[in-house]
């Protein structure tokens, strides 16, 4: 009789594990594995194939344990390394994953497992560009690698590549046409194309073939939002909570819906997950002193706001300061340094901060956008009192005496109207390319509005969409005639406190959403926003007012992408307007 532990009757029992474990007997496989590890604890296949049975049934962590001890035993096998690299992927480790997708390829190379998942490991440390080289160079080692296919689709989105993104995903879904992830990827590209109901359909399959499928319900939830179906997009993120509550994207998506549908009370609390987001948890602020959330009260304490997020969410949520003053605190505001000669005297504020400067001693301190939350702000209770910005006044004179000496003449008693046609351009972010993208006009879209007669436009544009101005007034036809009647002083315009000395001589400002919206509201000028159809949050749905800002006036695009009728409808207004005030 063999002794336990023998060599041979150990070969015997890992055929035995491999055979079930390759016709699916997979709880069968793993007794026996471990059967073998517990005569032989350093067995080198019984551990690698138990890593690999591990990682095929989502046991992550003990997978990449057990290929770990295997490699501790022999580290000179490709296929070892490169699953090790797939586990702390999933385990949200890239720079472990490329260290060992590399070990890997040193070893075996033009492996195409190793160069797929060196390429998701790159994708996930923001690095796209090699991530696409990755993945090509393991299609290019195996051309009918479906996965490949699927991951270059996500490298390509984030490149800004739709077109291109979505034929990687056809190319996947060719070779495995059941292949939900890629049908879900397809929905992803679909919806940057500003193509959802193809979308719909896309994330649709993907939940028949995977009704757990996490991401697929949240990006369906998406889509929803761009049909303007806010109630099913709410369920579909429901159903992805149910299956993952700590989702963190979806539970930042759910926050903008309900806001969206003013739901306040929900959404402030939901939207407080967005410092679990990657993106903004990097902003998020190390103290000793504590957060307050409006349940500590704050007389004789000195309280720091901080700014957080973008130039209008500042300029939005800074008119919390005087009611966080009125509870007997001493205001410390830190804010971007572009706004920092406009807010120095903002009510309820003792001390204004640059960011990035050395802080005083607090006892408290708040990010600007959980104010609504702490101070428990509803529809009814939004703080509308305006204005809460003001122009410098020796500043607004300067430029009162340019823009009368630009209205004299033939354009004596026109409108004097501003424009901005652009936000900021972030390419760097794919979630905030996509909504620049879609908040954005080509200054030559401008044109129904500019062929309105008593109108003198002064241009507000800042940053890369400015040169569109002058490229027109450089160039020819009846563009260019509109174009050279703009006045164009932004150059001048090195913050926002002069932006407002030149807005507080405007009768109307007419902007897409972005922070001159804000300031131009905050001042109380009147002020007229072109809002894309996936509306942000702040302007809420299906009305043409805004609580925030009592000056203001919404034109809302009917459907996706939809322009051509926002811009008639405020053409035809601003005849109108001119026209009673000639």
């Amino acid at each position: 009789m063999s002794k336990p532990g023998n060599p041979r009757q150990l070969a015997t029992l890992l055929q035995q594990a491999v055979a079930l474990q390759q016709n699916g007997a997979l709880s069968d496989a793993e007794e026996i594995y471990r059967e073998i590890l517990a005569q032989r604890p350093r067995h080198f296949d019984a551990l690698q194939l138990l890593g690999a049975l591990a990682l095929q049934t989502g046991r992550i962590e003990e997978g990449a344990q057990l290929l770990q001890r295997a490699i501790d035993i022999d580290g000179t096998q490709a296929p070892l390394h490169s699953n090790l690299a797939f586990a702390l992927n999933a385990l949200g480790r890239p720079r472990d994953a490329l260290a060992s997708a590399n070990r890997a390829l040193a070893l075996k190379p033009g492996f195409a497992d190793a160069l797929n998942n060196r390429g998701m490991a790159f994708a996930a440390l923001d690095r796209p560009d090699e991530a696409l080289t990755s993945f090509d160079q393991a299609l290019a080692a195996k051309p009918d690698f479906a996965a490949a296919w699927n991951n270059r689709s996500c490298a390509l989105r984030d490149l800004g590549l739709a077109a291109e993104a979505l034929e990687s995903c056809d190319a996947a879904l060719k070779l495995r046409p059941n292949y939900a992830q890629a049908w879900s990827n397809r929905g992803n590209a679909l919806s940057d194309l500003n193509r959802p109901h193809e979308a719909q359909a896309s994330y649709a399959r993907a939940l028949e073939l995977a009704p757990d499928f996490v991401d697929a319900w949240n990006n369906l939830g998406l889509t929803f939002v761009d049909l303007n179906r806010h109630a099913d997009a709410l369920e579909s993120y429901e159903r992805a909570l149910a299956l993952a509550p700590d989702a963190v994207e979806t539970r930042w998506n759910r926050a903008l819906c309900l806001l969206q549908l003013g739901r306040l009370d929900e959404g402030w609390a939901e939207y407080e997950w967005r410092w679990r987001r990657k993106r903004i948890a990097a902003g998020s602020r190390a103290s000793a002193a504590p957060q307050w959330r409006g349940d500590a009260p704050l007389d004789g304490k000195t309280i720091l706001l901080h700014a957080e997020q973008g130039l209008g969410d500042t300029l939005q949520f800074c008119r919390y300061a005087s009611l966080v003053a009125r509870r007997g605190a001493r205001v410390i505001l830190e804010v971007q340094p572009e706004l920092m000669r406009l807010l120095r005297d903002l009510d309820g504020v003792a001390e204004l901060i640059v960011s990035g400067a050395p802080l005083p001693r607090f006892d408290y301190h708040c990010p600007l956008l959980s104010l609504p939350l702490a101070l428990h702000t509803t529809l009814d209770t939004i703080p509308a009192t305006v204005p809460y910005l003001h122009a410098d006044h020796e500043d607004s004179e300067r430029f009162r005496v340019r823009v009368d000496e630009a209205m004299a003449g033939s354009d004596s008693g026109a409108l004097k109207v501003g424009l901005v046609w652009a936000g900021g351009a972030r390419a760097h972010v794919p979630e905030l390319r996509k909504n620049d993208a879609r908040r954005s006009l080509a200054f030559e879209q401008l044109a129904p509005i500019l062929d309105v007669p008593h109108v003198r436009f002064f241009s507000l544009q800042k940053g890369a969409a400015a040169t569109q101005l002058r490229e027109a007034q450089a160039g020819q036809g009846v563009l260019q005639a509109a174009a050279r009647r703009i006045v164009d002083w932004t150059d001048d315009l090195q913050d926002f406190a002069d932006t407002a000395a030149l807005v507080a001589n405007l009768d109307l400002v007419i902007s897409v959403d972005t922070s001159t919206a804000h300031l131009a509201g905050a001042m109380n000028r009147p002020v007229w926003i072109l809002n894309r159809l996936d509306t942000c949050w702040r302007w809420m749905l299906e009305r043409e007012d805004s609580p925030w800002y009592p000056s203001a006036r919404l034109f809302r695009q009917p459907s996706l992408g939809d322009w051509t009728t926002v811009l008639a409808a405020v053409a035809h207004a601003l005849r109108e307007r001119a026209t009673a005030a000639c």
